[in-house]
This record gives structure tokens, sequence and C-alpha cells, in this order.
């Protein structure tokens, strides 16, 4: 399912929904997968380098493998980026998810917009199956990065 107008088309339902999430908090509890997802179906734009590309990637790997929560490791991955991680850009993958934000639009309450939103975001996630063990390894570097160091005192 493509969005009527192509990219343009695209990026007016992005708009759209963002101020849907803005605007109610139910609605919200999909944010950070909405931008995720859409930044990965569109990383011309939103993952123009290494850094971005990382936190879209690790943003969306941390929803969907450890429970959906960011306060934890959603930090540790922003303070890690917030830095200067050594990393390179890998080359993206051509096809990017069956699924795109289309589907999501007509949702007209909270909970289906979720499981749209997740459906969406599993698409994407499956597209860079390839890219999954850099992501974990970057989470791991983060986490790694917040862990006290151990002094020989």
């Amino acid at each position: 399912m493509q969005a009527k107008g192509g990219e343009t088309g695209c990026q007016a339902i992005f708009e759209e929904l963002l101020a849907r999430d803005f605007g109610n908090v139910l609605y919200f509890r999909s944010h950070r997968m909405l931008v995720d997802t859409y930044a990965l179906q569109h990383p011309e734009r939103y993952c123009a380098s290494a850094k971005s590309l990382a936190a879209h990637l690790t943003g969306l790997c941390w929803l969907l493998e450890h429970g959906g929560s960011r306060a934890v490791g959603g930090e540790a991955l922003r303070r890690w980026l917030n830095g200067k991680p050594e990393i390179e850009k890998p080359e993206l993958p051509a096809l990017r998810g069956e699924l795109t934000i289309a589907g999501t639009i007509a949702t007209r309450d909270p909970e289906s917009y979720g499981r749209a939103v997740e459906a969406w975001a599993r698409s994407t996630w499956q597209a860079y199956a390839p890219l999954h063990p850099l992501a974990r390894r970057w989470i791991d570097a983060a986490v790694a990065a917040e862990r006290p160091k151990s002094s020989s005192t």
C-alpha cells in the first residue's frame, strides 16, 4: 500500500499523524515507533548520517525487542549517540518493508492505531534484518558506556 502522492503524500500523512500524536496522549504512546519507522523507510532524508541511522535503527530495535520501554535503554542510547561513537553507516536495504505509513492513517482509535503502527514497524524491522546484528551491537555499546567503570583502588 503506497500513499497517494508518493513521497509528498507520505510526508503529509506523517505530519498528520505527528499532530494526532501530540494532540492526544493515547495516540502519543506510539509516537517513538512512528518516528523511527518513518525515518527508516525514508533514510535519504532522515538517516543521512551514521548517527541518525543508528538513532532510528537502535530505537526501533529497542522498542520491538526490549518490551517497548524507552525509559532505560532509550536514555542510554541517547547519551551514547550524543557523544562521539565511532560508527560507520552501513549499506541500507533497497526494500524497506511490505507495509507503509498509509496503513496507519485510517485508524480511528488509539488501540487500532497502535496495532497498525506496530505492524508497520515490524514489517520495516524485518526488511532491515541484515542490520539487526549491528543494531544490537550498537545497543550493547550504549548500555556498556552507562556501566560504572570499575576502579582498582
